[in-house]
């Protein structure tokens, strides 16, 4: 079967006073149907403004999609009407946005928010829709889902609001769903009650989910599959189980060896291992790899030529010139 969501050398820059940031800078990445992927990287490498910019929600100015296609079904939503990508969001697409807090308008109640979405793509009348609401607040497991409905945001704990974002999402059964950081700042037995009913609605809609994240943790709990991003373009690619037995790229190795471990045997260093330096600012990028000046195996090709995104063994997708 095609895949479900397939994304062709997407470019999404930004004008600034220092210069233009390409913060997506050529992105290839496919999605088959009931799958999850995850997108991991450090702060600033793109990930939430790949996801942004799928569902069309780059502010404009100073943000634009200079190039590219998101192919959703075969159908190219970089191409759609404003109109027709209203319909698209929330019906077909979702997404989980980052801090529930600042999502969630805090002078409506919670049943009115799920219920607009609901009103809007389903059609139906405000009852119907707050009971339906209602329903959804059950399934993603909030009590007394009936009087929780008409709390407001501020009388709900970080893991609820979670929950209602998440219930906010499934609300008219997406096909796919876009979750960027939904466990951050929150409790790690909560992280852990998100994950699951993440992974639950996703084996009982049948949805298909891009789970953004700089927590291989929550890749390794929820992913099938995996892109690692790092200034702009994704640097490794493969299923899950691979990156875990035998990562590749130079900073993937780096994110790895950054994981705190129970397991080290006595007499091991016990210090956690560090990526030197930072990520290159984006409006000025070096000529050739992007991760230079923070690899130990860089050679001098690596200064001269950019890499390109090669497969050097199969299913496994790899931009560094120790695999060119």
């Amino acid at each position: 079967m095609p895949p479900i969501l397939e994304i062709k050398n997407l470019k999404t820059h930004f004008s600034t006073a220092k210069g233009t940031v390409r913060a997506v800078d050529g992105v290839d990445i496919a999605l088959n149907a009931g799958d999850t992927l995850g997108i991991v990287g450090e702060s600033g490498c793109g990930k939430t403004v790949l996801a942004l910019s799928i569902l069309r929600l780059i502010p404009i100015p100073p943000g634009r999609i200079v190039s590219g296609q998101v192919l959703f079904e075969g159908r190219d939503l970089l191409q759609l009407r404003p109109d027709e990508m209203r319909q698209v969001r929330g019906r077909d697409i979702s997404m989980v946005f980052q801090e529930p807090m600042t999502s969630l308008n805090p002078v409506f109640k919670i049943g009115e928010q799920i219920g607009e979405g609901i009103r809007l793509h389903q059609h139906l009348d405000r009852r119907e829709a707050w009971q339906l609401a209602i329903d959804m607040l059950r399934l993603v497991g909030i009590p007394a889902p009936e009087v929780r409905a008409r709390d407001y945001p501020h009388q709900m704990s970080g893991g609820m609001r979670q929950r209602v974002m998440i219930a906010m999402a499934m609300a008219c059964n997406p096909r796919l769903m876009l979750a960027d950081e939904p466990t951050t700042a929150l409790d790690v037995t909560i992280q852990a009650q998100i994950i699951d009913l993440i992974t639950h609605l996703k084996s009982e809609k049948g949805t298909s989910v891009i789970l953004v994240t700089h927590d291989l943790g929550v890749i390794a709990e929820a992913a099938q599959w995996v892109a690692v991003m790092y200034a702009g373009q994704i640097v490794e690619h493969c299923a899950v189980s691979a990156l875990f037995d035998q990562p590749l790229h130079p900073y993937t190795i780096g994110l790895m060896l950054s994981i705190p471990r129970m397991d080290r045997k006595k007499g091991e260093q016990n210090r956690l291992a560090v990526i030197p330096g930072s990520i290159p600012p984006l409006y000025n990028l070096p000529v050739g790899c992007s991760f230079q000046d923070r690899c130990r195996d860089v050679m001098t090709i690596c200064r001269q030529r950019h890499p390109e995104l090669t497969a050097p063994v199969l299913n496994r997708q790899v931009r560094c010139w120790k695999y060119g």
